[in-house]
């Protein structure tokens, strides 16, 4: 027990200390890109871009806030991108085929995702399998489902118009709804990591997980409920995604992992667990966003994008690796 009060109290400190530092310099970077592309051309600093690069950035971004919980206690879920396609699937095939309600469909999406986190958590807290190995298997498994379900083509939303305005919508005018979906994902996402039991054990599973288990919590139940809150994330971009293209593309979403982990990465949440913030997270996937964003308006090539995009993940993963030598 004393163990545990110990990582309770100066765990989460040290994590604090820490990523503070980490969020500052990402938020720095952050202003240091939008002031480059703001002088390097008149196009970017307007406000049809600026939400255009918000609107971007939603779905990868509600994609990697549940990654940072499972990245925290030292994981990794490479289903996400294709979780978030089955999702949206099932919700086309309820709502479009099933001909229920829209909000039986949203919920039915939400589960799916739901769901496969549920079953990802079990293999890896329950039958030992590496994350790596357990999620990379969802992602195949997901991505088989998500074609056969919907026989290899689009569910479009053609018959439910209101489908459209969960993303497209803007119940403040000029914002479409997928961004607020965003920052109040976010908002719900900080209050779960920073002010709930759940929180609090998921940066002791990153810190130490066989102190954690010691200390007589139940490492495995915990485990497997972070993971089915990250398949929830990935049904609600899921859903946003639909609605956003006004169909279900079963073929849509891998390499969206890779984004949402880049994302995470930026943030400043380490790849060795036991640190992460919300807040370093929507930094980081706004930082992918208008980096991507102003390269395209400058007209760099789609491969070069790419090549930048990498280099700066190197960077990211080599400053949290000599934060922590230092420590």
């Amino acid at each position: 027990m004393s163990t545990w009060l110990a990582q309770r109290k100066i765990v989460p400190t040290l994590s604090k200390q820490s990523g503070a530092a980490q969020k500052l310099l990402a938020f720095a970077s952050l202003i240091m890109l939008v002031l480059i592309f703001s002088l390097s051309s008149s196009n970017f600093f307007q406000f049809d871009n600026l939400v255009a690069i918000m609107l971007s950035t939603a779905v990868i971004g509600v994609l990697a806030l549940g990654s940072t919980f499972v990245i925290i206690t030292s994981g990794i879920d490479l289903a996400v991108g294709t979780v978030m396609t089955f999702s949206a699937v099932m919700a086309g095939v309820i709502i479009t085929t099933w001909q229920l309600p829209m909000p039986l469909g949203i919920l039915g999406g939400i589960l799916a995702g739901a769901i496969c986190g549920l079953i990802s958590g079990l293999l890896v807290a329950k039958m030992k399998i590496p994350p790596f190995i357990a999620t990379l298997a969802m992602m195949m498994v997901t991505k088989g489902l998500s074609l056969v379900i919907s026989g290899a083509k689009p569910i479009y939303f053609n018959d439910t118009p209101a489908f459209t305005e969960i993303s497209m919508g803007s119940i403040i005018t000029g914002i479409p709804n997928a961004i607020l979906i965003f920052f109040g994902a976010a908002l719900v996402a900080s209050i779960i990591l920073t002010k709930t039991i759940i929180g609090r054990y998921n940066f002791a599973l990153g810190s130490n997980e066989e102190s954690t288990r010691l200390s007589g919590v139940n490492v495995d139940y915990w485990k497997i409920v972070i993971y089915t809150l990250t398949g929830v994330f990935s049904g609600i971009a899921g859903i946003m995604m639909a609605s956003r293209l006004n169909s279900a593309q079963p073929a849509l979403g891998s390499g969206y992992e890779l984004e949402a982990i880049a994302a995470v990465v930026i943030g400043g949440t380490s790849l060795s667990g036991g640190k992460g913030s919300i807040l370093g997270t929507v930094i980081g996937a706004l930082i992918m966003s208008v980096l991507t964003n102003g390269l395209r308006i400058l007209s760099v090539k789609q491969e070069w994008q790419t090549v930048i995009v990498g280099i700066v993940i190197v960077l990211a993963v080599y400053a949290d690796m000599m934060r922590r030598r230092k420590k």
